[in-house]
């Protein structure tokens, strides 16, 4: 049998709500009451009943003033479950003025009304103030606690939200007001020492260490809500991330800022339950949008690689600053086609080309480059999975190596003023003969830059992105799904991440930047152990029973990623998240004389000669757990 108040409240507040007039006539008794309460101790018991009536015309007198002032205000429009400060701060106005009023007029007709029974003077007018106002706010408070203690009775799920400030304090207020929220809020998470135990929105406060998720438990907490503003510092709380994953406390988080679909509220709708590339951790990433607009907007734009994952983000990216032409290449029809409907459905007025072909191509890239004579080039075509060019280093020379050697010649050719070449952190110390043609392909745009004054040549260099065509964590997700086991290489390896989004925007800004030559490289942030990510991978969505099971070193792959070699030193830049690196220089003929050597020797097809070849070119290119190992003892 459910309590008499469980009772009263579920009748008084469901998704109904009280008319207007209910709650203009609810506070009308109560400045009644308070003028009675008012007269009553101004003037005694006796004096209140010998002039009883006189108070009445004056109650009704007051009434007069009070109910206007409440129309003014709109006092009576709030719902009632739903009162906020704002609500409060509109009773207190209209209730002040009113006084005001009447008192004024206690004074005026003071002269001719001595007793001045029928208005209040200031200590009886103040107390009448006090009194209505207090009265009508506890009215609302109570409303919206019996709304809440009605909804918490209804089965929701207690809920904690990290972060009580701005974003945390929107999305607790949002629950709180939510007539079918699944939620009900039981706690804040600050990284505030100073608020540790003080009470937030009627909830405890808790600061921001591993032992908050034992609280959690305690209280039968099963989800934890993410400020966005607090989700940078939040993905940096490691052993917090680990302890809430174990426990099987579910996290929500705010998708990004770009996925909101113009959404300008924290409304608890937009949660997503959180994924595994959302726990890692990394700084946001600011980018100067102004200036990539102003090196863009109204400029021929060719992308290659526009249909992979760096290009496709790239194209989207470089749309919304309206070129005059968006040139995208590709060799992959049907990843293509789709990047045809994205521009048609999303930039219909723009004059986008989608041009399947590949980078080796010469002629038909000539043909591109004549016809469209592109101002920007930002080339991302690569042949890049290192166990596929490591069983196929002729295609990583003559995709890889002399595409980049094309495009780069026919930007020269006709009159390109900017090119960025997309690089990679394998570039670096290579060891597989993918990130040794990487490294060809910077050497020689870098040569390239020196040897004329057209193009200015420019390189970025970043590691792994998540999403993309190969990553590791949709390798994983497939895994688990399947049951397991989650395969990973070696306990020891880790590697950088970043999101697609932000590189691609790093690297329109690093068009932005120097004057030629220069190979820019990202800030990835935090290191991130494949290992681990796989354990957490498999304890957030729940699967019991997937086992890790390591497979060894692939073929041309290292236990860690470098973004630098031994011999280079980085300077910095306008951006905190992109330095220069300082490398080696070759001269142009050197370059060249390698290229068309490398380039000619691929088509023998042999691959030790043309990986010995590639290795005369990169002294520092030494194999790992591979066949071409043994060509680094000669």
């Amino acid at each position: 049998m459910r309590n008499p108040l469980y009772r009263f409240s579920e009748w008084h507040f469901t998704h109904r709500i009280l008319p207007y007039s209910v709650i203009l006539a609810v506070d009308s008794i109560i400045v009644a009451l308070a003028s009675f309460v008012a007269a009553y101790f101004k003037m005694g018991g006796d004096g209140f009943a010998r002039n009883f009536w006189e108070l009445f015309y004056g109650v009704c007198i007051c009434l007069v003033v009070y109910v206007p002032t409440y129309f003014f205000a709109r006092t009576y429009r709030s719902v009632l479950r739903y009162s906020s400060f704002v609500d409060l701060e509109r009773i207190i106005f209209a209730n002040f003025i009113a006084t005001a009023i009447l008192v004024g007029i206690h004074y005026l007709l003071q002269p001719w009304i001595h007793d001045a029974v029928l208005f209040p003077d200031v200590y009886p007018g103040l107390l009448m103030f006090v009194t209505a106002t207090l009265a009508q706010c506890i009215v609302r408070i109570a409303a919206k606690d019996l709304y809440t203690f009605y909804h918490r009775s209804a089965g929701t799920q207690p809920v904690f939200i990290y972060g009580c400030m701005q974003g945390g304090l929107a999305i607790g207020k949002s629950i709180l007001s939510d007539p079918n929220g699944k939620f009900h809020l039981a706690g804040f998470i600050s990284g505030e020492p100073a608020i540790d135990h003080n009470k937030l929105l009627g909830v405890d406060v808790h600061y921001d260490t591993d032992e908050v998720v034992k609280v959690m438990k305690d209280n039968d907490v099963k989800t934890l809500i993410v400020s966005p503003i607090q989700s940078e510092r939040f993905t940096h709380r490691k052993s917090l991330i680990n302890a809430l994953v174990a426990a099987d406390i579910k996290i929500l988080m705010m998708p990004p800022a770009e996925e909101w679909d113009g959404e300008s509220d924290l409304s608890h709708h937009s949660f997503k339950e959180v994924e595994i590339e959302d726990l890692l951790p990394r700084d946001a990433i600011q980018v100067d949008m102004k200036a990539i607009g102003e090196m863009l907007t109204g400029k021929k734009v060719l992308i290659t690689g526009a249909a992979g994952s760096i290009g496709s983000e790239m194209s989207r990216q470089v749309a919304k600053f309206k070129p005059s032409e968006l040139i995208l290449v590709d060799q992959a029809e049907t990843p293509m086609h789709d990047v045809r409907r994205y521009m048609a459905n999303n930039h219909p007025g723009l004059k986008a080309w989608t041009i399947v072909g590949s980078i080796n191509n010469a002629e038909h890239m000539e043909r591109i480059f004549s016809q469209h004579k592109p101002e920007y080039v930002f080339h991302a075509a690569a042949y890049k999975h290192v166990p596929m060019m490591e069983d196929n280093p002729a295609m990583a020379v003559q995709n890889n190596v002399y595409g980049t050697r094309v495009i780069a010649d026919l930007a020269v050719k006709y009159g390109t003023k900017k090119f960025v070449m997309i690089s990679t952190d394998k570039a670096v110390n290579p060891t597989n003969v993918m990130g040794c043609s990487k490294r060809i392909c910077e050497i020689y745009c870098q040569s390239l830059n020196a040897h004329q004054k057209t193009t200015q040549f420019v390189t970025t260099r970043f590691g792994n992105v998540l999403g993309s065509n190969g990553s590791v964590i949709p390798i994983f997700r497939e895994q688990i799904k399947k049951g397991g086991p989650v395969t990973v290489t070696h306990p020891d390896i880790i590697r950088y991440f970043m999101l697609i989004p932000e590189a691609c925007r790093l690297v329109l800004e690093a068009g932005t930047m120097g004057n030629g030559g220069e190979i820019f490289v990202f800030d990835m942030g935090e290191p991130v152990r494949i290992a681990d990510l796989a354990r957490n991978m498999i304890k957030l969505y729940g699967a019991k029973d997937v086992q890790i099971e390591y497979t060894g070193l692939r073929d041309g792959e290292k236990l860690y990623e470098e973004l630098l070699s031994d011999a280079e030193q980085t300077k910095p830049t306008g951006h905190p998240k992109i330095k220069v690196a300082a490398v080696r220089e070759y001269p142009y003929e050197l370059a060249l004389k390698n290229e068309i050597e490398l380039y000619e020797l691929s088509h023998s097809f042999d691959d030790m000669a043309i990986v010995r070849k590639m290795k005369e070119i990169v002294p520092e290119f030494k194999s790992q757990n591979s066949k071409y190992t043994e060509l680094d003892k000669d």
